[in-house]
């Protein structure tokens, strides 16, 4: 039976403006809401989890907060450090609620979500996309074999130790020496756990050299450069990996195969920036980032569209996540439609990638921060930025190391000049 209800008795949906919309409720969510109302915006914060805090709620080992705070934190005292003050400053948020569609109408974005009342609707003048990274699964790896339980990635190893309190593992083979698989070796060695090693397929480590140490030599947890995982044994239930050495192309070298038996694989394989959001505004990607390819206030291609954190690219440090935030939130209150001309930031093939990839032919901030990684490990270069063949800026590194981004600053004053710039390592 349908009931029609007489036309006023029902309600319109009500439509609620505002300066700023935060997506994701992470270290880079808090910090740019923050930031953004500190800078005199009516913000309002969309969180896809029950509680505010990204993954931050479950990484219970220390070391973050050095450069931020210059002290030593668990991921929670960090996380709890930006709830404290985003609830203090009584934000607008929303939690247990995902964004379905979002639209762009008249200089205004259309924002729709759904939530434990419904799906609702709130309109803004800027977006600030802090959606943070996913990781690469099991199936992004190719790995032959059946599909056992036991197959875990390694936050969700982290999840079932920490958050839940269930070992996922008695005896455990860990693929890949990102830095939560090294956390995850340590933490579960610390559990009781026996952790057969690391295998990582590069021919050196993938995570921070203090996590090498810290995680792995102190426990006496061996890792395997230049191997990876071949084949997976079990039908319920993980039982065994064959693993085998690779070769200078990363193909398996026949002959070196070798079985190990376990219960559990932990894979730590990579991380990827989550843009689903962004690619369905057409905001352009940097398929070396894989975020959004960024100005210097961390605007996107499409204005008033700005992003930070992982969403933008992979940091090693939270740290990093809160300035980028901080910057992102300032510059999203302050946004203004005007016409903008840029000038072109590439760097040279020894480098993954370098960000911003563009900047403002009239920059207003007083520095700007360029973040890079290096392609290979180096040792004694000379980084410089050119514009027109002319060093801008220029520094000596004794060591360089792909898992480990660097941040240089420059001063603005430095960067108005008329022409594309460059990031180049000079050896020798």
């Amino acid at each position: 039976m349908i009931i029609q209800l007489p036309l006023n008795q029902i309600k319109e949906r009500t439509m609620i403006n505002y300066d700023t919309v935060v997506i994701g409720g992470g270290p880079a969510g808090l910090a740019s809401a923050i930031s953004a109302h500190n800078n005199g915006a009516k913000v309002f914060l969309i969180e896809r989890e029950a509680r505010l805090g990204g993954i931050l709620k479950q990484c219970i080992h220390d070391g973050f907060g050095l450069l931020y705070f210059n002290e030593k934190l668990s991921g929670p005292e960090y996380a709890q450090n930006f709830i404290d003050k985003f609830n203090e400053l009584k934000i607008e948020n929303t939690t247990n609620s995902f964004v379905t569609k979002i639209t762009k109408k008249d200089d205004q974005f259309l924002i729709e979500y759904v939530s434990e009342d419904g799906v609702k609707e709130v309109s803004s003048k800027t977006l600030i996309l802090s959606t943070g990274c996913r990781e690469r699964t099991s199936k992004q790896v190719f790995i032959n074999g059946t599909r056992p339980y036991g197959v875990f990635s390694a936050s969700t190893a982290q999840y079932f130790t920490n958050i839940l309190g269930v070992l996922p593992s008695k005896k455990c083979v860990i693929l890949g020496s990102g830095d939560i698989g090294l956390i995850m070796a340590r933490r579960l060695t610390l559990e009781g756990v026996k952790v057969l090693g690391v295998y990582e397929i590069l021919p050196s480590p993938s995570g921070l050299t203090r996590n090498i140490h810290q995680c792995l030599y102190d426990y006496n947890i061996p890792l395997h450069l230049s191997h990876t995982i071949t084949k997976l044994y079990g039908e319920n239930r993980l039982e065994a990996v064959e693993i085998a050495q690779v070769d200078e192309k990363m193909q398996p070298i026949k002959g070196t195969e070798e079985k190990i038996e376990c219960d559990a694989l932990i894979l730590s394989v990579g991380l990827l920036p989550e843009n689903e959001l962004a690619e369905s505004l057409g905001v352009p990607l940097d398929p070396k980032t894989r975020g959004p390819i960024v100005n210097e206030n961390y605007m996107t291609m499409v204005d008033g569209v700005f992003t930070c954190g992982n969403a933008m690219q992979v940091n090693d440090l939270v740290d990093y996540v809160s300035f980028t935030a901080e910057k992102a939130g300032q510059s999203a209150a302050k946004y203004k439609i005007k016409e903008q001309t840029y000038n072109n930031v590439e760097a040279s093939k020894d480098f993954g990638y370098v960000l911003p990839q563009r900047l403002s032919k009239n920059i207003e901030s007083e520095n700007v921060d360029f973040y890079f990684r290096t392609k290979k490990i180096e040792a004694k270069v000379q980084v410089q930025l050119l514009c027109n063949d002319k060093v801008i800026y220029s520094k000596t590194y004794q060591h360089l190391k792909p898992p480990e981004m660097e941040k240089i600053s420059i001063k603005s004053t430095d960067l108005m000049i008329n022409g594309d710039f460059k990031l180049i390592m000079k050896r020798g």
